[in-house]
C-alpha cells in the first residue's frame, strides 16, 4: 500500500513538471520563432518547403519526415528538393525516391541538384515533377557496388587465428578472413543486379527514355549536368534561384514565395528532460525481469 502511495504521489508530482515544462518550453519556442526574421508574415502569404538532401543517405528518417509534413500543409504550394550528395544506401535512396513521388502526386516538387546528385542523390530526384542541374553538376552513376575487404593475409601475419561457427554454409559471406567462394560471388552478383535493375526501373518510370538506350547510359557512369540534360535524365538547366522560379510557376505563386525550411528545435534539454522524466514514470510503472540473453547477430 506505501509503495503504491509512493507511485502515485510520484506520477503527480512527474505530471505536474512536465505539464509544466511543456508549457513553458511551448511558449519559449513560440517567442523564438515570432521573433526570427523569417517568421515575420507568419500567418499570410505562399509558401515553397525546401527539404536538404546533403552527404551519404544512409538515414530517411527526417528528410521523410520533412516531406510528408511539407505535403500535408496546405500552406506549402511546392516543394523545393535542394541535393548535394553522392549517393548512400540503395534502400534508403530507394525509401526517399517513394517519399518524394507521393509529395509529388500532391504538389509541385523541384529537385534542385548542386555540386554532385549522383547514384543515390539521382535516385531521390527522379520521384520529383521535374529535375534542374547546373551545367557542372555531377549526376548519374546509375549503378551499384559492394566492397569486400580481405584481410587474411594480414591477419596470418599478425598471428591472428579467427574461427566462424555458422548454422548455414552462407551466414558468414563476405568475412574479412577469407575471400568469396565462386557460389557467393554469383549470388552476390545476382544481388546487385536485381538492385540495378530496380534503379534502372525507376528511370524508365520517371524519365522519357527508350528500355533499349537505358543500359548504355545506366552502367555506373556520372554526367555533368550539361550531358545529363542532352541525355534526358534532368529537366532544365539552373540552380536554386531558378528552382524557386520554377516552384512558383508550377503552383501558381505570384509575386514573392515564403521559403519554408524545416529549423532544430534549439532547446534540446527539454526533449531531453521530457525523455528523461518519462523514463521515470516507465521505471515506476513496469516490472522487470532482467534476463542475461546471449548475443547473436541475424
Amino acid at each position: 500500500m506505501k509503495k503504491s502511495r509512493t507511485v502515485l504521489i510520484t506520477l503527480i508530482v512527474l505530471c505536474a513538471f512536465i505539464g509544466g515544462a511543456f508549457l513553458f518550453g511551448a511558449a519559449v519556442a513560440f517567442f523564438a520563432h515570432s521573433s526570427s526574421s523569417e517568421s515575420s508574415g507568419f500567418f499570410d502569404g505562399d509558401r515553397v518547403g525546401l527539404v536538404r538532401i546533403e552527404g551519404g543517405i544512409f538515414e530517411s528518417h527526417e528528410i521523410i519526415k520533412q516531406l510528408e509534413g511539407f505535403r500535408k500543409d496546405d500552406k506549402i504550394k511546392a516543394i523545393i528538393m535542394r541535393i548535394n550528395s553522392p549517393g548512400g544506401s540503395a534502400a534508403t535512396s530507394q525509401e526517399i525516391f517513394h517519399a518524394v513521388k507521393k509529395a509529388a502526386g500532391e504538389k509541385p516538387v523541384v529537385a534542385s541538384m548542386e555540386s554532385v546528385a549522383a547514384s543515390g542523390g539521382y535516385y531521390v530526384a527522379l520521384g520529383a515533377t521535374t529535375i534542374l542541374a547546373n551545367p557542372s553538376t555531377i549526376t548519374g552513376s546509375i549503378g551499384v557496388r559492394m566492397e569486400h575487404i580481405m584481410l587474411k593475409d594480414l591477419l596470418n601475419w599478425a598471428k591472428i587465428h579467427v574461427e566462424t561457427l555458422k548454422s548455414g554454409k552462407f551466414k558468414d559471406m563476405g568475412s574479412t578472413d577469407r575471400p568469396l567462394t565462386p557460389e557467393e560471388r554469383k549470388l552476390l552478383n545476382e544481388i546487385l543486379a536485381d538492385i540495378h535493375n530496380q534503379f534502372k526501373e525507376a528511370v524508365l518510370e520517371t524519365r522519357n527514355i527508350e528500355r533499349d538506350h537505358i543500359d548504355e547510359i545506366a552502367d555506373g557512369r556520372v554526367f555533368t549536368g550539361r550531358e545529363a540534360f542532352a541525355l534526358n535524365l534532368v529537366d532544365k538547366m539552373g540552380g536554386y534561384i531558378e528552382a524557386v522560379e520554377m516552384a512558383k510557376e508550377l503552383s501558381g505563386i505570384r509575386g514573392e514565395a515564403k521559403i519554408v525550411e524545416k529549423k532544430e528545435f534549439k532547446y534540446e534539454w527539454l526533449r531531453e528532460m521530457f525523455e528523461s522524466a518519462i523514463s521515470v514514470v516507465t521505471e515506476q510503472l513496469t516490472v522487470k525481469e532482467k534476463v542475461k540473453i546471449p548475443l547473436f547477430s541475424i
